[in-house]
């Protein structure tokens, strides 16, 4: 008998983890993130290797897919000097990540809402992604003082031109429209119509992913982007984020925007004045390496990345963004470096750096060969 696994990850920390019926997970966000990585590992690894399940859907509760982890968690434990625990905390995660992008079964993440840092990493990754009329696309985290993770230098890089140079650098959001447009997404389906698709999914579940793939296309009505799109404009984008470094971006928008006053050069220089000058360094040159990396070297690359932010031997920005706009959201963070100028390439660098004898490795373990 075939079976059908529907994952339904939603927020509501006075819950554990995850209550069941037949056919539906639904998954609730723990106060611990790490947590959250083993939960979804186990239960990943348990459908691959169950003979009975055929497909996993993974959707949202209310109005978001997943607008990403608990970032004021992370900072209370770094400020409480549990830092062990963070590293735990991202080292689950991103091997969750790796195993949705290798997974061998077909699965299906309906974005119908936000979806953003790492809830994009739980479902882009994933053989078939879903983007509605509903849909809210972004990797924000440059503007906490982070870099975009959870394998997004892997999916950014491969974005049409130099969008995901754009998307990482400025944390701006994309629609469903757009998501499919630049091929985030693989179809696109009024939000009203889902329950038709999940219906007809449940039914006719299937482990042959071109079977999964003519469903899905036989739903899929796709829009184009409205005027006001980014996509609209990728000749300017790709004029000024195809420079090599963040100071020759932000110059190009400056002589775009006084020679034709143009307001989404304005804006996007603006953006990136206000952001941190190290994030904006670090993630330019994370999404440039990704370009030549595969998903297991991207992951195991931002992992080092991330080890850096949150030990703070080079910058406290990670913490100061998170407390700027998190917790006391003053919207004022205080970066440090707080100009280009003051940002070193020894200081980006260290965020590329392999890791000590004495720090455990990323580990990427499937229970199923892959090929």
């Amino acid at each position: 008998m075939q079976s059908f696994k529907i994952l339904s990850p939603f927020f509501n920390k006075h819950r554990r983890f995850a209550s069941f019926t037949r056919s539906l997970c639904s998954l609730n966000s723990s106060s611990h993130y790490d947590n959250l990585g083993i939960f979804l590992n186990k239960l990943y690894k348990s459908w691959e290797r169950d003979p009975t399940v055929d497909l996993v859907v993974i959707k949202g509760n209310g109005r978001a897919f997943c607008s990403g982890g608990d970032v004021v968690q992370l900072y209370q434990l770094i400020n409480e000097g549990r830092v062990e625990e963070c590293k735990e905390c991202f080292r689950t995660f991103y091997s969750f990540v790796y195993l949705l992008g290798t997974y061998l079964k077909p699965q299906v993440a309906i974005l119908d809402g936000i979806t953003m840092g790492g809830g994009a990493g739980i479902s882009v990754h994933g053989s078939y992604r879903v983007a509605t009329d509903k849909t809210v696309f972004g990797v924000p985290e440059v503007l906490i003082g982070f870099h975009p993770d959870a394998g997004a230098s892997y999916y950014l890089s491969r974005l049409p031109g130099y969008l995901g140079e754009y998307l990482a650098l400025t944390g701006d959001t994309l629609t469903g429209e757009e998501m499919f447009a630049c091929g985030l997404a693989t179809h696109y389906s009024l939000s009203t119509k889902l329950p038709v698709i999940e219906t007809q999914l449940s039914t006719s579940a299937r482990k042959d992913f071109s079977v999964v793939e003519t469903f899905l296309a036989r739903y899929s009505h796709p829009r184009s982007p409205n005027s006001s799109s980014v996509l609209h404009r990728m000749e300017m984008l790709n004029k000024c984020f195809g420079h090599g470094t963040v100071e020759e971006i932000i110059a190009a928008l400056e002589v775009e925007a006084a020679r034709s006053k143009d307001k989404w050069c304005i804006s996007t220089m603006k953006k990136l004045r206000a952001a941190p000058p190290l994030s904006l360094k670090v993630s330019l040159r994370s999404v440039r390496e990704g370009r030549f990396q595969t998903l297991e070297q991207c992951l195991a690359r931002e992992y080092q990345m991330t080890l850096q932010a949150i030990t703070r031997q080079i910058s406290n920005d990670f913490s100061e963004g998170v407390r700027a706009r998190l917790v006391d959201k003053c919207f004022a963070p205080k970066w440090d470096p707080s100009c280009m100028e003051k940002v070193s390439e020894d200081m980006v660098d260290a965020y590329f750096s392999a890791l000590s004898a004495y720090e455990p490795e990323l580990e990427f373990v499937c229970e199923l060969p892959r090929s």
